[in-house]
């Protein structure tokens, strides 16, 4: 769905008229694009700890202009701040303020991106105070960035190092344009597990996909953008959206599976297809999904029981007979759309909220079932994205919600599909039981 409002205000008169009268301006978001450069201008990375010197020095080796110290006047393409070892609050200030005199300088579509290491491991008060610090310095200054810049951290486990693979592979998405609409987000790297791409442009070649809800929206979206990455896919949906998945399969050049997922045998049915015509699954994408929406004094049972089958009970079942199966075995990977609403809840979504917190959950518990296989379970929790749910929501509210983040804006079905992607991939297989929001930093939860 087009943001009319978006394209007026970037253009000359509506650009002058939203200026004078203070309205909202959202920028035009660098978006990935095949063949692109990673980022454009300059990477200043600030820290003087062997952590940030190694990842400094990693960066070069991607044929990427690195700088130590910022040249003033100078578009910088990014800003990173690597605080992996600070033991008080006290050693904030240095490298933090060294960034700050270059955060005029930093161009359109620029990216902030702090490396720290989580409060959760640290071994003193004072160290804990200064990791936790770190959250919150991040938070409010992707809030005080323009021009579609995002600020996003990276927090690295004990055993984790700035050029582990996982490490490198969230330092990529970060600074591509796949994270357009990923803002003010934290990401954990648990391990030093992953591989490097053998191909920057194809980093799912090789690797056999299933994606649920394929048919339309967000779930096509993530079928192209797999596809395009290399994978090989398998698209499943209801029988009654079978016309549009066999559209979406003959695009990516797999194949249509039919099938209501809620079955109790649905995950045995999706392993059947892939085994007999690729041999093995590799990456299960749950993104299959309905609402049913009415205050909780209004609902009634059919609704709550339906949204909780389709959106929980359904993964939860399939993810059984995959991690039970021998045939997905190879660095295996299952990414769940869950929700904002399932994190910050939503007015009229108590049953939509319940399923996705619920994923949440089946995500962090999941993580060390599947780690002991050598893969790995995420999710990503989408806010406002324009589809044709959306579409359907009153004007008023609809330009609420999409002004209600620090983008300004609404993401697209692809800024999603991204995500997906990048926490698929092979490099991506330090980061588990992780939820990465895709929500343009979404004013209202955390």
């Amino acid at each position: 769905m087009t943001d009319t409002y978006a394209h007026l205000v970037n253009q000359g008169l509506g650009r002058n008229v939203a200026k004078r009268l203070g309205l909202p301006q959202p920028a035009v978001l660098r978006r990935y694009r095949p063949g692109q450069p990673l980022i454009t201008g300059p990477i200043v990375v600030q820290g003087n700890t062997p952590g940030a010197d190694n990842l400094a020095a990693e960066l070069l080796s991607w044929d990427l202009d690195v700088r130590r110290h910022a040249v003033p006047k100078e578009k910088l393409g990014a800003i990173i701040v690597v605080l992996d070892d600070v033991a008080r609050p006290e050693d904030l200030g240095k490298p933090v303020l060294a960034a700050a005199a270059s955060l005029r300088d930093l161009g359109p579509g620029g990216r902030i991106i702090t490396v720290s290491r989580p409060a959760s491991d640290a071994a003193t008060p004072a160290q804990a105070a200064a990791r936790q610090g770190v959250d919150g310095l991040l938070r409010s200054l992707a809030k005080e960035l323009r021009a579609g810049a995002t600020g996003n951290g990276l927090l690295l486990a004990p055993n984790v190092e700035t050029t582990s693979p996982g490490a490198l592979a969230a330092v990529r998405f970060f600074l591509s344009g796949r994270s357009a609409f990923v803002d003010g987000q934290f990401l954990t790297v648990s391990t030093a597990a992953g591989e490097p791409p053998r191909n920057v442009e194809k980093p799912l070649e090789g690797r056999i996909a299933v994606v649920t809800g394929a048919a339309r929206g967000i779930g096509a979206a993530i079928a192209r953008t797999l596809h395009r990455d290399g994978a090989t896919m398998v698209l499943v949906d209801i029988p009654a959206a079978g016309d549009h998945l066999a559209e979406v399969a003959n695009e990516v050049k797999g194949t249509a599976l039919q099938l209501d997922i809620t079955r109790d045998d649905a995950g045995q049915r999706i392993l059947e297809h892939a085994v007999q015509r690729h041999g093995r699954l590799d990456i299960m994408v749950h993104n299959a999904g309905i609402t049913r929406d009415k205050l909780l004094a209004n609902m009634d049972e059919s609704r709550w029981n339906s949204v909780i089958q389709v959106n929980i009970a359904a993964q939860l079942r399939i993810n059984e007979a995959l991690l039970a199966s021998e045939h997905f075995r190879s660095s295996p990977r299952i990414v769940s759309v869950a929700s904002t609403s399932g994190i910050a809840g939503n007015r009229g979504q108590t049953n939509y909220a319940a399923s996705k917190g619920g994923v949440v959950g089946m995500v962090r518990a999941t993580a060390p079932l599947i780690a002991a296989h050598g893969g790995s379970i995420n999710a990503v929790a989408p806010g406002f994205i324009e589809t044709e749910m959306t579409a359907r929501i009153p004007f008023a509210l609809r330009e609420v919600g999409r002004r209600l983040n620090s983008l300004q804006q609404g993401g697209q079905p692809a800024d999603v599909a991204e995500t997906i992607a990048f926490l698929a991939s092979d490099a991506a297989g330090g980061i588990n039981g992780e939820v990465l929001r895709v929500c343009g930093q979404n004013l209202v939860g955390a």
